[in-house]
């Protein structure tokens, strides 16, 4: 059976690593020319990533590039003195088992964990698609494939061409998101310096393996802003206007946007879609659930989505009719409570007066002072809560034996 993935970031190897392990013929196809290396920023790995991720051999490997941030100071618009978080206790009462890595460096790593098993076609797209799999690329010849997934992100090419445009699709939480890459001026070492007022928040990281830094921002907005999300001049100046005059430290981050360094920039958005399936084409992580990038465990949703789609894959025999209705329902709830989390998350971290930022302050000034068993016991009493993601189970697959 042959099936075509759109997308090499995290889902899509993710998927072909468990789609070649059940015994399907595997192609991916990407856009860019080689595996993205655009700065990335820094996503999650909670409890059900992680077992995947240990499933599939690599996760000392992952580990082994974790950020290792476990510090944070905090710097609260009018306040004179900063305040000390201890993030590795906030991290542990979110979750039992949990990583923060670099989203170029997590892709790449399951890139390698099946790239031998997989052909890759890189520097092409999907143009067309057919109800009966015929998929028509950019630059290579037409194929035709039993299935088709599109694994490529918020902006999904695969999801348009199937679905339509996004309008209609999509729904905005209230915030922006940014990241840039920028030099290690301060000698980070395991810590984080975030700047932190109403309606917009500033952080600058790095990682232990890494020279240089990113710098991430988060800004509230009731309406979406108007800019296309290839019209990188515009996003910049949007994000000079939202940061203008929060603190000179922040004004020295902004300076470098002009640098030519990598740049990202879009809006807190979620997928509204309650099929992601049709006929022989199915969608799998932000492409089809995407629940807000940065606020709703997007990362750890797509690899167990990935993983979910392949064993029932695999389970249906390749029926993809009965294998996609399987996948949507295991995956249905998790998607909706994901949403629900991510709507609250993204007003708890970007507080919209100084009374939201002094209780965000001081809540992480409590934590820290906590004994971090006593985080722990009391964040397992909310599994809708800091410990939804934790409470995701990972589904066990019968994977055929190699002669």
């Amino acid at each position: 059976m042959r099936i075509l993935v759109s997308g090499a970031s995290i889902a899509g190897p993710v998927l072909a690593y468990w789609l070649s392990r059940h015994g399907f013929d595997v192609t991916v196809v990407e856009r860019a020319p080689a595996l993205r290396k655009t700065g990335g920023h820094a996503v999650d790995l909670f409890r059900p990533a992680m077992d995947i991720t240990e499933r599939m051999g690599v996760l000392p490997r992952v580990e082994a590039l974790a950020t290792g941030t476990t510090r944070m100071t905090l710097h609260r618009e009018g306040a004179r003195r900063p305040t000390r978080v201890d993030l590795a206790k906030l991290f542990q009462a979110a979750s039992d088992r949990h990583v923060e890595v670099m989203r170029d460096d997590l892709s790449e790593i399951y890139y390698d964990a099946g790239r031998d098993d997989v052909e890759y076609l890189f520097g092409d797209t999907i143009t067309a698609l057919s109800p009966d799999g015929d998929v028509t690329f950019e630059h290579a010849p037409p194929r035709r494939f039993d299935v088709v997934v599109g694994a490529d992100g918020l902006h999904s090419n695969v999801r348009r061409l199937v679905f339509g445009e996004e309008a209609g699709l999509t729904r905005f939480i209230g915030a922006y998101l940014a990241v840039l890459s920028l030099p290690d001026t301060l000698g980070l070492d395991g810590e984080a310096v975030t700047h932190l007022g109403a309606g917009r928040t500033a952080s600058l990281y790095s990682a232990r393996h890494m020279s240089d830094a990113r710098a991430v921002f988060l800004f509230r907005r009731d309406r979406e802003l108007a800019y296309h999300h290839r019209d990188v001049p515009r996003q910049k100046e949007l994000l000079r206007e939202a940061f203008a005059g929060m603190h000179p430290q922040v004004d020295g981050w902004l300076a470098r946007l002009d640098d030519g360094g990598p740049f990202y920039f879009d809006s807190i958005t979620q997928l509204q879609l309650e099929t992601w399936s049709r006929g022989r084409v199915t969608l799998v992580g932000d492409a089809g659930y995407c629940p807000g990038p940065a606020v709703g465990g997007s990362t750890s949703l797509a690899v167990l989505g990935a993983y979910v789609l392949a064993g029932e894959l695999a389970t249906a025999g390749g029926d993809h009719t009965r294998a996609f209705a399987a996948y949507e329902r295991e995956m249905g709830e998790l998607v909706r409570r994901s949403r629900a989390f991510a709507v609250g998350a993204a007003r708890s971290l970007i507080p919209a007066s100084r009374a939201g930022v002094w209780a965000l302050t001081r809540g992480g000034q409590l934590v820290s002072a906590l004994p971090a068993a006593w985080t722990r016991a009391l964040a397992k009493l909310n599994t809708a809560g800091v410990r939804m993601h934790d409470s995701m189970q990972v589904k066990d697959y019968a994977i055929p034996a190699t002669t």
